[in-house]
């Protein structure tokens, strides 16, 4: 696995959120398989040079620099088979696309499902300032600065 600052920021960029926050001991766990992943993983038998990780104890994040190797379809299958693992064994939901994350503060963030999500901003516990994280980012650059934006300004202020 590669350092995330050496990757380029036109690497490809996919983005896994739990529907719960992980613990700090599972955090550590799924870090511990998915750089055991990253350092295996292979596109038509080159190394894929590539960065995974946790941020907010909550989404999985892998980072491929294409440039070098873009990762194939069976790659790609390989690190979705990665995430359901977690999935599994973590008793989440990683691929519900309907379920929001928000931040609270600075260093918590929670989720909620597209009809909680619309009740908590017309209760004003959430509202255009509030930050909210585009998932569907595909670049180091973008995840870098269009990643956590305030709701008023994001796609999410058309499910509330």
């Amino acid at each position: 696995m590669v350092d995330y600052q050496e990757l380029p920021t036109t690497s490809r960029v996919w983005i896994y959120q739990s529907n719960r926050a992980f613990s700090d001991a599972q955090t550590q766990e799924i870090e511990k398989k998915l750089h055991q992943f990253v350092a295996h993983w292979q596109s038509h038998g080159a190394a894929v040079k590539a960065w995974a990780g946790i941020r907010y104890n909550r989404f999985v994040i892998f980072v491929v620099d294409e440039a070098h190797e873009a990762p194939s379809g069976c790659s790609i299958d390989s690190s979705v088979a990665i995430i359901k693992e977690i999935e599994q064994a973590m008793e989440v939901n990683m691929f519900d696309r309907l379920n929001f994350a928000y931040k609270v503060d600075d260093s918590t963030v929670e989720s909620a499902d597209r009809e909680d999500f619309s009740v908590l901003y017309q209760s004003n516990k959430i509202n255009d300032s509030t930050i909210v994280f585009n998932n569907l980012v595909t670049t180091k650059a973008d995840l870098e600065s269009k990643w956590e934006v305030a709701l008023g300004t994001s796609w999410h202020a058309n499910m509330v």
